[in-house]
């Protein structure tokens, strides 16, 4: 196929219009027209039916768009790897991590990497199955544990631990645990056994069940535990780290914590001199510094 004519089907396609895509590409809309018309008649196919509206994509349509999707994002890939040896940090960087870190400690501080880094575009993968890197299914991952797999390069970021919260108003509503027996009068928000979890958060909560606890509100990840604490629903289950952000989480039983819950960023070693990982890399463990400081000053006080 002439890749001329597809980068002219794909525009059509992605804006819907002859006259949009002819804006896009700079082209006049009789050209685009033209062009349309002469890859339908090498494919031997209809790829848009027409109507008063604009364009819809027929079935075949469809395929081949699929296709052109495809091999765009691929060339995005490839000028933004290109253009890594330059200066500049520019392009998509795929990132993925939990559920819970993604968008409770993650994603509230990126606006600082965008205003350091304004044309880098993250794809952020919140994911509790563990995503194969080597394979390129992303750039860089945030695990709460270390990585298994093979050519990797790997650094320990901080550690976390899970322990119990809840609010003011609901303690004094309800009155606060003095010890661990105590929560059985209360509503446990954590997340169910079954759900996959750190080993560490899992053994908590196993052994917090051995209180005959009656009443429970489970969730799949702690941003929902998260908004069943803030929300008075009972004393939640919740990684330590959120005690930053959410200053007005009261601990519960100070004595009662999960073990340590490592946490590591790895990407690539073939991505070792992207300045795109580099430029998020260096960005994540200033803010681990940042974090570790506030935390540290916070238990001193």
């Amino acid at each position: 196929m002439d890749w001329d004519k597809l980068r002219i089907f794909h525009a059509v396609a992605d804006a819907g219009s002859l006259t949009h895509a002819g804006d896009t590409l700079h082209l006049s809309q009789s050209a685009v027209s033209r062009q349309i018309r002469a890859l339908e008649e090498s494919l031997n196919t209809t790829l848009f039916h027409r109507h008063a509206r604009g364009l819809i994509l027929t079935e075949q349509g469809e395929l081949l768009f699929d296709a052109t999707k495809s091999m765009n994002k691929r060339l995005e890939t490839a000028s933004a790897r290109i253009r890594d040896s330059e200066e500049e940090v520019f392009g998509e960087l795929r990132v993925t991590t939990t559920t819970g870190f993604g968008t409770l400690w993650l994603a509230p501080r990126l606006p600082k990497l965008y205003e350091l880094y304004p044309d880098l575009k993250i794809d952020l993968m919140l994911e509790e199955r563990v995503l194969d890197l080597p394979m390129r299914e992303a750039d860089v991952a945030i695990r709460m544990k270390e990585p298994s797999q093979a050519d990797l390069i790997r650094k320990r970021l901080m550690s976390v631990r899970m322990r119990l919260y809840a609010t003011e108003e609901y303690l004094k509503i309800n009155g606060s645990p003095t010890d661990i027996s105590d929560i059985s009068n209360h509503r446990l928000i954590c997340q169910s056994l079954n759900s996959i979890q750190v080993a560490a958060g899992a053994t908590l909560l196993q052994h917090l069940m051995t209180y005959d606890i009656p009443n429970t509100f489970t969730v799949n990840n702690y941003f929902g535990v998260l908004q069943g604490v803030i929300n008075n629903i009972g004393i939640g289950v919740l990684p330590d780290y959120l005690t930053e952000d959410f200053p007005d989480l009261v601990r519960v039983l100070p004595d009662l914590e999960s073990g340590e819950v490592p946490v590591f960023l790895a990407y690539p070693e073939e991505l070792r001199q992207s300045k795109r990982i580099a430029a998020f890399r260096d960005f994540v463990q200033d803010e681990i510094f940042t974090h570790r400081r506030k935390m540290r000053e916070a238990a001193a006080i």
